[in-house]
């Protein structure tokens, strides 16, 4: 599917309607040969048709309330929407109520004229980078379908969907990658804002610290539109940051470690390209993060805070979860107050230094993730499965634990298994990496 700013073009030039673009995405959703029965844990057909006519009768009336009205977007299955029950990609929720209300950034989206295809599909409760779930299928990797990899967690529906036009942008969140690692093992752009910055109010928390709300899509441009609208802004794309004198870190440790030879070969050209287009990359001595791993070694933050809200359906019903999923709230259980707060003043502190080192440049670089996806059949082993998660969110859970944006661009040549560069922005600094990640994207992915 085309990026929202070729759809609105198309849809303000009468040559689509937006029930033409709907029925264009429940046809692949619906296909017995693709992924729809995975990518969705819930498809509003019907919904859907009916938003899209009344986008396309208020543009015909020149009433449309933004020109994104009437585009097809999903919803991550952890967001409240009006009318629907909230499963979190699990059973343990899927008898409660109905939602009362649309979460905050559900209702950002619809008041903008967005239209909502259905939920997709996640890893339970998001916690998790692989994407597995036990519960609704684990939906395949656009790349080689045939061995069948992972999507990458925890936004694993909504990044499959929008690499298979099945929606044209997906609404995710991402607690320590969970938007930005499977945008980089399926080949599109994800988008992990400042965790502040879009309200998470109606959204199943996983860690009420570290998670954020944001976008998955094909390109810069339609991240910055929907941050825009999600964060309550004018929607609109940065104009591209001048790539000479570009100032971008490069970490001398623990990012790079363990890099398999496609991401490396990948990585390594970006660098590259982007040297020769003027870009200055410029080394960053950053071994204080290797101390993150202990930091959080009794379960971190993520392992208090969920077991914390997840506590009374631990006790009254642990047999509904995945017990992959069920086995890392151990972690959480066990920690006491005590290790809670050493866990958070170590974070404050690793936040100054790190922003000590990182204030000379404008971005910081790394591998988003440093394998490309692997079997979905050899994450069956649990210790496996245990080291790869781990492994893919080392990376990109720098950015939450030190409360930073960051993007994910596929930076891989045509044809070659998805790998994503990650830009490390300041906090706050949202607006600012997204311009700097437009004009880097045009010279990392001009081949793909």
């Amino acid at each position: 599917m085309d990026t929202l700013l070729a759809l609105a073009a198309k849809l303000a030039a009468g040559t689509a309607t937006s029930r033409d673009l709907i029925e264009e995405c429940l046809a692949r959703a619906h296909d017995a040969n693709g992924e729809g029965a995975r990518v969705f844990t819930a498809i509003a057909a019907e919904k859907a048709r009916g938003a899209a006519e009344a986008m396309d009768r208020l543009r015909k009336a020149g009433a449309a309330p933004s020109e994104f009205a009437g585009i097809p977007i999903s919803v991550k299955d952890l967001f409240d929407v009006a009318g629907e029950v909230t499963t979190a990609g699990s059973r343990v929720l899927a008898s409660n109520p109905p939602a009362q209300t649309d979460a905050v950034a559900v209702a950002r989206l619809r008041a903008a004229g967005f239209v909502i295809v259905g939920r997709t599909n996640m890893t339970e409760f998001a916690y998790s980078g692989l994407g597995l779930n036990a519960h609704f299928g684990t939906p395949r990797n656009p790349f080689d379908r045939a061995t069948g990899r992972i999507p990458g967690g925890s936004s694993s529906g909504a990044a499959v969907g929008v690499a298979d036009g099945m929606f044209a942008a997906g609404l995710g969140t991402d607690t320590g990658g969970s938007c930005r690692i499977p945008a980089a093992l399926c080949g599109i752009v994800g988008f992990k804002p400042t965790a502040h910055r879009v309200p998470r109010r109606g959204v199943v928390p996983l860690s009420s610290t570290l998670d954020s709300v944001g976008p998955l899509a094909r390109s810069v441009e339609c991240c910055a539109i929907l941050d825009a609208i999600l964060s309550g802004d004018t929607p609109r794309a940065e104009e591209p940051f001048p790539l000479a004198g570009l100032r971008l870190g490069l970490p001398d440790c623990y990012v790079t470690d363990g890099m398999d030879d496609l991401v490396a070969a990948a990585f390594n050209r970006a660098i590259s390209t982007l040297s020769a287009a003027g870009a200055r990359v410029i080394g960053l001595p950053l071994d204080m993060v290797k101390e993150i791993p202990a930091i959080n070694a009794k379960g971190g933050l993520v392992g208090a805070e969920a077991y914390a809200w997840h506590r009374a359906y631990l006790e009254r019903t642990p047999h509904l979860y995945d017990p992959w999923v069920l086995q890392r709230f151990e972690a959480g259980k066990s920690q006491s107050a005590a290790d809670y707060i050493a866990t958070r003043t170590a974070r404050e502190r690793m936040i100054e230094r790190v922003a000590g080192v990182t204030a000379c440049v404008d971005a910081v670089l790394m591998p988003t993730v440093p394998v490309v996806a692997p079997a979905i059949a050899a994450m069956a082993e649990t210790e496996l499965a245990n080291r790869t998660n781990l492994f893919i969110l080392r990376n990109p859970s720098l950015a939450n634990f030190l409360d930073r944006c960051a993007i994910s661009l596929p930076c891989h040549r045509a044809g070659e298994d998805p790998v994503g560069l990650m830009l490390l922005g300041e906090h706050g600094a949202d607006r600012r990496l997204l311009a700097i990640a437009r004009s880097v994207a045009q010279v990392v992915n001009a081949s793909h």
